[in-house]
C-alpha cells in the first residue's frame, strides 16, 4: 500500500506538469482548477503515505533521506494549497508540480537505507524536525514565486510577451508572496530551532553550524527585503537560498544519524 501511495503522489504531480507543458505548447493554457486538484491529490496520497510509515515507526516519518525529501515535498505542497488560491496564483502550480515532482522522484531513486531511531525518544526532536522541513517547504514555495517573478519581469521587458505572459500574476503581488513565504518560513525554522534547544540533546557540532548558516541566510534575505533590496535581487535571493537550501539538506540528514 505505501509504493501505491507513493506512485498516485508521482502521477499526480506528473499529470500536473504535463498538462501544463502541453496547453502551453499548443498555445491555449487557461489556469484553472486542475493543477490546484493535481496538486491535492498528490498532497493526499503523499500524507496517506507518511501517515502509515509513521504508524508503523511510531515516529515521525523522517528517518532517513528519502523520507525526508517526501515529507518536505509533502510540505511545499500543502503550503501551495493554502496560500495558491488565497492569492489567485492558480498558475503557481505549473511551477510548483516540477519541484514536487523532481524531489518525489528523487527520493524514489534513493537507496533503500536504514532508519535511524534518534527520533523516537524526545518529542522536542521530532517537532524540531518537522518544524523545520515545514520551514523548508515555505522557503521552497518562495522560491518558485521567485522563478515567477523572474519570468514576469522577462516578459514585461519583452517587446512581444508570451501567451503566459497574460495568466501571471502581477509582479507586486508576486513580490508580496515572496516575501509573506520567507516571514513564514523563518518563523517556522525559528521555532523549530527553539525546540531542538528544548530537547536537551546533544548535536553534532557541523550540524549545528550548518543549520546556523540556513537561518543566517533566510534572515539576511529578509532584512535585505526590507532595506529597498530590488524585486529582481529578492526573486534571485529566494532562488538561490533555497538552491543552498536543497544541498545541505543532505548533509544535515547524514550528520543527524551520527
Amino acid at each position: 500500500m505505501e509504493r501505491l501511495a507513493l506512485l498516485a503522489a508521482t502521477l499526480c504531480y506528473l499529470f500536473g506538469f504535463s498538462h501544463t507543458l502541453f496547453a502551453l505548447g499548443a498555445g491555449r493554457f487557461h489556469p484553472g482548477r486542475f493543477n490546484i486538484l493535481a496538486v491535492a491529490l498528490g498532497a493526499a496520497a503523499q500524507g496517506w503515505y507518511l501517515l502509515m510509515r509513521g504508524a508503523a515507526e511510531h515516529s515521525c516519518p523522517i528517518g532517513n533521506l528519502s523520507e525526508t525529501l517526501l515529507f518536505l515535498s509533502w510540505s511545499i505542497a500543502l503550503i501551495y494549497l493554502v496560500i495558491g488560491p488565497a492569492y489567485r496564483l492558480s498558475l503557481m502550480g505549473a511551477f510548483t508540480a516540477p519541484l514536487l515532482l523532481v524531489l518525489q522522484i528523487i527520493s524514489l531513486l534513493l537507496p533503500n537505507e536504514a532508519r535511524h531511531g534518534f527520533l523516537r525518544p524526545n518529542p522536542w526532536v521530532e517537532a524540531h524536525a518537522a518544524l523545520s522541513l515545514v520551514a523548508f517547504g515555505a522557503f521552497g514555495l518562495a522560491c518558485v514565486a521567485g522563478l515567477m517573478f523572474l519570468v514576469q519581469e522577462r516578459q514585461l521587458k519583452s517587446r512581444r510577451p508570451d501567451p503566459i505572459f497574460h495568466h501571471l500574476p502581477p509582479i507586486s503581488t508576486l513580490s508580496e508572496t515572496i516575501l509573506r513565504l520567507l516571514w513564514a518560513g523563518f518563523l517556522l525554522l525559528t521555532l523549530s530551532f527553539a525546540a531542538g534547544w528544548l530537547a536537551h540533546v546533544s548535536i553534532d557540532g557541523a550540524k549545528f553550524w550548518f543549520s546556523l548558516l540556513i537561518w543566517l541566510l533566510y534572515a539576511g534575505l529578509i532584512l535585505g527585503m526590507r532595506t529597498g533590496v530590488t524585486g529582481r535581487r529578492k526573486a534571485l535571493g529566494a532562488a538561490l537560498t533555497f538552491l543552498i537550501v536543497l544541498l545541505l539538506l543532505p548533509v544535515i540528514q547524514h550528520l543527524s544519524t551520527r
